[in-house]
């Protein structure tokens, strides 16, 4: 670890926002060290599109890490394939921003980097290169040579993690096995612990069916797969309370106890989590070797070049980042 945490940052797709984002935080202070994995070109001609005033410096390998200074932007060169338009995909650039992913994951992977934070990308583009592509989270598991990434989305002192990531309702009940749960579970409770520094983490875990199953009158999955997911891992020292039904889990009286909550699938616990953080929720990738933090928005194509992004979410992740890194065992 960096005595001043060094943090690679990705841009993602060259035409969203991601670019104008970094581009705007380079003029306020950071606790830390940030490495921009970017495009020298591009990132210039965004500045003077928007009309930022910014110093480039190149990043050398192996120095010490010291804080950017006002306005400074460190950059490792990765060049874009083709011209970049601001609000206008071109799949010809989708080798690059898997390059700079590549680049700061390897990074983070030999502690030349203490941590990654990603601005969004576009999955379709990528795939309209050929580029087998899912996100973010599945291509730095792949990288990483991770068995089981977790998604885990954070705003303030709320924390949800899903049991099952983009999956038609339909599918989710069959993806829920005690397998996958016990290792999800699993994955959230040794990340809590060693990347966030929480001793004892008390995790909260949804029901899939309303009001929990209801004893099985409203499904099974409560009590063949879930109970029994909880109640083995408990007897192994784990804080767990559930399954509870996700109408009233997500209250003062239960989350004022809470570290953290287990959704059985996306839009089960994500309104939730975005209602209260809408601007500055971030994305958290458990059980990677490396830190991960990410924005949770979009590319907003609408927006880039235009000065109207905002930059709650990326300061968020870049502080969790710090954070995380602060407390990693």
């Amino acid at each position: 670890m960096n005595k001043i945490p060094r943090l690679a940052v990705t841009p993602g797709e060259p035409a969203g926002i991601g670019p104008d984002l970094i581009l705007q935080l380079a003029a306020t202070h950071q606790k830390c060290e940030l490495i921009v994995v970017a495009d020298k070109n591009m990132m210039q001609e965004r500045a003077n599109l928007l009309g930022i005033p910014v110093r480039f410096s190149d990043y050398e390998k192996g120095l010490t890490s010291s804080i950017n200074k006002p306005g400074e932007i460190k950059i490792y060169d990765i060049k874009c394939a083709a011209p970049v338009v601001p609000g206008v995909l071109n799949k010809e650039n989708s080798h690059y921003v898997l390059e700079t992913l590549t680049y700061a994951t390897q990074g983070c992977l030999s502690k030349e980097f203490d941590a990654i934070v990603t601005a969004p990308l576009h999955k379709g583009v990528i795939n309209d290169a050929g580029i087998p592509f899912t996100g973010h989270t599945e291509f730095l598991a792949e990288l990483t040579k991770a068995e089981l990434p977790v998604m885990m989305l954070a705003a303030d002192s709320l924390r949800v993690a899903l049991a099952t990531t983009h999956l038609p309702l339909k599918e989710v009940s069959q993806a829920i096995t005690k397998l996958s749960l016990n290792q999800v579970i699993t994955i959230m409770h040794h990340d809590l612990v060693a990347k966030f520094g929480i001793k004892s983490p008390h995790i909260l875990i949804c029901g899939l069916n309303p009001h929990a199953g209801e004893s099985g009158h409203m499904g099974l999955e409560e009590i063949e797969i879930i109970e029994p997911v909880i109640q083995a891992l408990k007897m192994k020292g784990m804080n767990l309370s559930g399954p509870l039904p996700a109408d009233t889990l997500f209250t003062p009286k239960y989350l004022e106890t809470a570290d953290a909550v287990l959704a059985m699938y996306h839009d089960q616990g994500l309104p939730v989590l975005k209602h209260v953080g809408f601007g500055h929720a971030i994305n958290v990738t458990l059980g990677l070797p490396i830190i991960r933090t990410s924005v949770d928005h979009g590319t907003a194509l609408d927006l880039a070049g235009s000065g109207q992004a905002t930059t709650g979410s990326l300061t968020a992740a870049i502080n969790t980042a710090i954070e995380m890194v602060s407390k990693q065992k």
